[in-house]
């Protein structure tokens, strides 16, 4: 027989044994996601009678469960509405005293000295300009940045301490404004400051969502966003303040261990990134110093001007990738 013969009936056996399997497949897995279509709906209804039974008397973990969830819904709502402000609360959170008027006439006069001064320096005429609005509106806003987020970091580190100032005042039996007055007055800055502006709302009969709230305009911070939920939920519903505020500490410790490790696994990677992204503006100065002719073809020559920016794109897209790489947020 003909060997197409043979493999005809070899392919036909072949299909229908690829068609049953398939169809096998389909049939199983429908009945398995049956399966779990009907446990997942018996999940729901005991899920649904079980807040139905907490709710006719129970008040315990799950109202006050959505009660944290709501207060994180409204402080993080409030805090994206107050950074979409002005520069001023950009100011308060870098603690400078200076209103937005001034920081702008800083800043423009920052803008036009460095323009005028780089024609001199051998900068081109045309690219005065644009470094003069580098200096003018990056530089500020960046330098603005730094000093708010280095300002954070400093409140962080101290603020589990005053965390458990407050935990063993309330234990020996002081009232929490008292606890915070302590606070505002022994700690370092710039917590002692958020703590002083606390007591000094309360002073003038502020609620402490208010101040809370405030607080969190001037140091967005996720630490005092926790502590802010704490003392907003105690306002609210009572409790153990002691014990709740000593479970926050614990948890800013540990949270503050985790950064610091994070920070030491990633040291050697922001080592290297540091040295690559340094490496050609090393050589191009040792260029420079050694062979200024060849270096100079690219400053006196258009074609070099644009190679120049193409390079410095590259080279500030490369930086920008390796920041984001080496740098992580616990």
């Amino acid at each position: 027989m003909p060997a197409g013969l043979l493999s005809l009936p070899v392919l036909l056996a072949a299909a229908l044994l690829v068609l049953f399997a398939s169809l096998a497949g389909v049939l199983y897995g429908q009945a398995r996601g049956n399966d779990r279509l009907e446990r997942r709906k018996q999940w729901v209804a005991a899920a649904g009678r079980g807040r139905a039974r907490g709710g006719k008397g129970e008040k315990g973990p799950t109202s006050r469960r959505r009660m944290m969830e709501s207060a994180v819904k409204e402080l993080e709502a409030k805090q994206k509405a107050h950074q979409k402000r002005s520069l001023r609360v950009k100011l308060r959170q870098a603690g400078l005293n200076v209103s937005e008027t001034g920081f702008y006439i800083a800043s423009a006069v920052a803008g036009v000295v460095a323009a005028v001064a780089s024609v001199p320096l051998g900068a081109p005429m045309p690219a005065a300009p644009l470094i003069g609005v580098i200096f003018g509106l990056g530089a500020p806003r960046f330098f603005l940045k730094k000093k708010a987020e280095r300002r954070q970091r400093h409140f962080t580190q101290n603020f589990a301490d005053a965390v458990d100032v407050i935990v063993r005042g309330i234990r020996s039996g002081l009232p929490v404004g008292e606890c915070l007055k302590i606070v505002g007055r022994e700690s370092p800055e710039p917590v002692g400051e958020i703590f002083r502006q606390i007591t000094e709302g309360q002073k003038l009969g502020m609620t402490m969502e208010d101040l809370m709230e405030r607080s969190l305009q001037t140091m967005p911070t996720s630490e005092l966003k926790f502590f802010a939920i704490v003392i907003i939920i105690q306002s609210q519903t009572g409790g153990n303040l002691a014990d709740t505020l000593e479970n926050l500490s614990r948890v800013l410790r540990e949270r503050k261990k985790m950064g610091d490790k994070v920070q030491a696994l990633a040291s050697e990677a922001k080592s290297s990134a540091m040295i690559i992204g340094s490496l050609p503006f090393v050589v191009a100065l040792g260029l420079t110093l050694i062979t200024p002719d060849y270096i100079g073809v690219l400053v006196a020559n258009t074609a070099g001007h644009v190679m120049l920016a193409g390079v410095g794109l590259w080279m500030g897209l490369g930086i920008f990738i390796m920041h984001k790489m080496v740098n992580f947020e616990v």
